[in-house]
């Protein structure tokens, strides 16, 4: 599998950032990729009181464009994040289309992130956004996949529970800042990687000074080993990886950690 890990800058027009995401799809499928992956909350500069005002519901006017790019390019779409409204509900929803550009999976971000770094960023989803609460696996022909969103990775329970659900690959839309970034980005995706022996992938939107939340970029993806197979510095780019996922087995076999679990005591 070829996968595409699209680092774009976010702009303030919604219609922009999807034209962008568009073009970059197509250009991603033309070099061969299988997946493509967007960042958390592309289409949307990543400030709480915008959430409402950009929300859409589930097959508004931004899932029907991402779902003609997907059946367009004939590739499996993980459509980063966008503020999804249910009701009087808004919530942080990624949605993955197959080659024809059928929804296939829906993860709405199980974890909001509410922090206060005493001299660094502060930051609460709440105020605005409602938290999920499904696990998200999907399939596709080269194998299972998981989904989360950012914040959803330093919750080892989570990652734990995907791979007990066959995913060998995680794919994770995030937007990690100046402050969490160089302290824990690399850190979090390498770990969570070799505590499952799968691949795990991560998707930044690119850093921009100019607006109101500074994105940390670095989009990365990890081996079951824990190695960085590529990554991105903090420009606009796109990232590509040749990914086999049956590495997750035999990294399995050699280092069976899954099956040595000690659930009896645990539980």
């Amino acid at each position: 599998m070829k996968a595409a890990l699209i680092q774009m800058k976010v702009q303030k027009e919604n219609d922009e950032n999807l034209v962008t995401a568009c073009a970059l799809i197509s250009q991603a499928a033309q070099a061969g990729a299988d997946l493509i992956m967007l960042p958390e909350m592309f289409c949307c500069p990543y400030e709480t009181k915008n959430f409402p005002v950009y929300a859409q519901q589930e097959k508004g006017s931004n899932w029907q464009i991402l779902s003609e790019c997907a059946k367009k390019s004939r590739i499996y779409l993980v459509a980063g994040s966008m503020p999804e409204r249910a009701g009087e509900q808004i919530f942080n929803t990624s949605y993955v289309f197959d080659r024809q550009g059928v929804q296939i999976a829906k993860h709405r971000k199980m974890h909001l992130f509410d922090i206060d770094i005493r001299g660094g960023q502060h930051f609460c989803e709440s105020e605005t956004l409602t938290a999920g609460s499904q696990i998200t696996v999907f399939d596709t022909e080269f194998g299972k996949m998981g989904l989360m969103i950012c914040f959803d990775i330093r919750f080892p329970e989570l990652s734990r529970l995907l791979a007990l659900r066959g995913a060998r690959a995680i794919l994770v839309p995030a937007a990690f800042n100046l402050t969490t970034g160089p302290a824990h980005w690399e850190l979090n995706f390498r770990s969570r990687a070799v505590d499952n022996q799968v691949f795990l992938l991560g998707c930044s939107p690119a850093r921009d000074m100019q607006s109101s939340y500074h994105a940390y970029g670095n989009s990365l993806v990890v081996s079951p080993w824990g190695n960085i197979l590529a990554k991105l510095d903090e420009q606009e780019g796109i990232l590509y990886c040749d990914i086999e996922l049956r590495e997750t087995e035999e990294v399995r076999e050699q280092l069976p950690l899954l099956k040595a679990r000690r659930t009896d005591i645990y539980s």
